[in-house]
């Protein structure tokens, strides 16, 4: 007997699957996520599970995780103390970001404080050119003198971002082995390794993040995998990345900033390999969960992926006004829009639904752990949609009273309604919420949502989706079985990806074919390494090549794909039609010539 396990911890509850790959028979688990040691909940879940299923642990032969761990770190403001070093003149990118403002009609916007307080951002002098030439060679007597002072600050983590560093990393390179030598304890982490790409703000966002949380993410793993050998679970843990792909522990230590989206994008994949199995060319993705809604379009049986995204946005719909991280990432929106989110009555008199939640702990009222607001889950339980006698499959008992009594005062009478009328209100704004903003996801990717069916999943999306799909005006919808852990399941659809990235910037009419040729072979040799490494067969590797292209003039790239073997001259046709078909895709026209 061979089995695998899929894990995907939520908001609310953690999310169980296994295959028994002998039998091929699945089953699902679900237990109460634990916020303070998220570990644990995995643990007991994989326990109960296993013996609920008949399966021995021995028997395991992987597992696959998807957390939110590294997300809730970073809107929380709970990573590691963080220092940033930085070539001199540079220490306030973080703060400058692009000089503009996410919403010009609002004076009193405020956008997230950097991750790296101003008297913790340090510079060192050096300088480098925009070919990478060395201008002012690396002071290591300053910089031993800076890193010795924010060791003694007490700072647990190094984000180092020099100028030009992605063409040429010598010198974050040795400040990265001077923070071994001096601090052996702290974490560090080169954005020419994290971000190897042009556009200094979004490139120090990203390393700064990435090591941020390095030092939760490590912790956590190392228990995980500690609680997995003392269950004798023998088989490769894996985990989920943002893109899609899943990576081992070592990699996901390096570069945990990877895995801020890995939760969502597993439920994005299970609505993937949905189409592909129906031969549906087009879905939408809706997952609907205990703290957030998420919404991806799943084109041709494939996600949209995007190379970049916001996470602790100050306004969650207004694009800019979060930290941005420049990874690749299934492209979805994500509402605060749950099972959890609280109704409350505003200051005008009108009813607000989410974004914040109850979560696990205490949980809506009806779960009688200590909860005592009004959520969305008290309102869909007095409007008959749920069961409170088989909620987790009888495991669970809902108070409908005191859902009753939470709706009655903080909704019903505030708006002089009775308790149905509340309940149903409570429902329909956040269906009204979420129909809204996966409008605007579509629009703002140049798809019709008119067109594409619903694939609702999560413990409340099939509850919702009916009302969702009638707004949106999808032609139909589609729920599978055991909807509640789809995003497990996804996590067990996901294959052993990674994606590399170089800047090489070049007029296509006058490139240096054989400068991008190497660029792409270095590529494609460091992820054959880690495939063999991780014991993929050469034979099982698939490559697929991206440019990031645009007009001459243009600020901004468009993503095209770009054909395997030897590229010279005679193939810039094929390139330039790929280019010119993504941004027709995207903008519908090509520009005046």
């Amino acid at each position: 007997m061979t089995a695998r396990l899929g894990v995907d911890i939520g908001g609310t509850f953690t999310d169980l699957v296994v295959i028994d790959e002998t039998t091929g028979v699945t089953r699902v688990g679900k237990i109460l996520t634990t916020p303070k040691d998220p570990a644990h909940a995995v643990e007991q879940g994989i326990g109960s599970l296993l013996e609920d299923s008949a399966i021995p642990p021995s028997a395991v032969r992987a597992v696959v995780h998807g957390t939110t761990l590294a997300t809730n770190a970073l809107i929380e403001r709970k990573g590691a103390r963080t220092a940033l070093l930085t070539t001199e003149g540079f220490r306030d990118a973080l703060e400058i970001r692009h000089e503009g403002r996410y919403d010009m009609y609002d004076l009193f916007i405020d956008p997230p404080a950097p991750l790296v307080p101003r008297r913790l951002r340090r510079e060192v002098r050096e300088r480098l050119l925009a070919d990478g030439s060395v201008r002012q060679p690396l002071d290591e007597d300053g910089a031993r003198r800076v890193i010795g002072e924010l060791a003694a600050e007490g700072v647990e983590a190094i984000a180092i971002c020099l100028l030009h560093a992605y063409v040429n990393p010598v010198h974050e390179r040795r400040l990265a082995a001077l923070v071994a030598e001096i601090a052996p304890q702290m974490a560090v982490a080169c954005a020419s390794e994290v971000v190897p790409e042009i556009r200094e703000y979004e490139r120090t966002s990203t390393t700064t993040a990435n090591v941020y949380v390095a030092p939760l993410m490590a912790r956590y793993l190392e228990d995980l995998e500690r609680r997995l050998a003392d269950r004798e679970i023998p088989g490769q843990l894996y985990i989920m990345q943002s893109s899609g792909g899943i990576a081992l522990p070592p990699l996901a230590r390096r570069l945990p900033i990877r895995l801020v989206e890995s939760g969502p994008a597993a439920g994005a994949l299970a609505a993937a390999q949905a189409a592909r199995e129906r031969g549906e060319p087009k879905l939408l993705s809706f997952d609907m969960g205990g703290t957030t809604a998420k919404a991806c379009v799943i084109d041709n049986g494939v996600p949209l992926v995007g190379r970049e995204f916001e996470v602790a946005r100050a306004d969650r719909f207004k694009k800019g006004s979060g930290l941005p991280i420049r990874v690749p990432v299934i492209e979805m929106i994500e509402i605060g829009a749950g099972g959890g989110s609280i109704a409350r009555v505003d200051r005008m008199g009108l009813l607000k639904v989410g974004p914040d939640s109850a979560g696990a702990d205490p949980g809506p009222a009806c779960y009688n752990l200590g909860g005592r607001q009004p959520t969305v889950t008290d309102a869909d339980l007095l409007l008959g949609y749920l069961d409170a006698e088989f909620f987790l499959g009888g495991r669970m008992r809902l108070d409908r009273a005191a859902a009753q009594r939470a709706i009655e005062e903080h909704v019903a009478r505030p708006l002089g309604l009775d308790v149905t009328q509340a309940a149903w209100g409570v429902h329909r704004v956040v269906n009204e919420n979420m129909a809204a903003a996966a409008r605007i996801h579509g629009i703002e990717r140049g798809k019709d949502l008119r067109s594409y069916p619903l694939f609702a999943f999560g413990g409340a999306g099939p509850v919702h989706c009916w009302q969702v799909a009638r707004v949106l005006k999808t032609p139909r919808i589609l729920l599978p079985l055991g909807a509640g852990a789809m995003s497990a399941y996804g996590l067990l659809a996901a294959p052993l990806a990674f994606d590399f990235v170089r800047t090489g910037r070049q007029r296509l009419d006058r490139a240096d074919w054989a400068a991008v040729n190497q660029l792409f072979a270095e590529m494609e040799a460091e992820g054959r390494a880690l495939l063999t490494r991780a014991g993929v067969a050469a034979s099982d590797v698939r490559v697929a090549r991206i440019a990031e292209m645009r007009y001459l003039g243009q600020g901004h790239e468009v993503e095209a794909a770009v054909p395997l073997g030897n590229l010279s001259a005679e193939r810039l046709p094929t390139i330039t039609a790929s280019f010119e078909a993504a941004y027709r895709a995207l903008y519908h026209r090509l520009p005046s010539r």
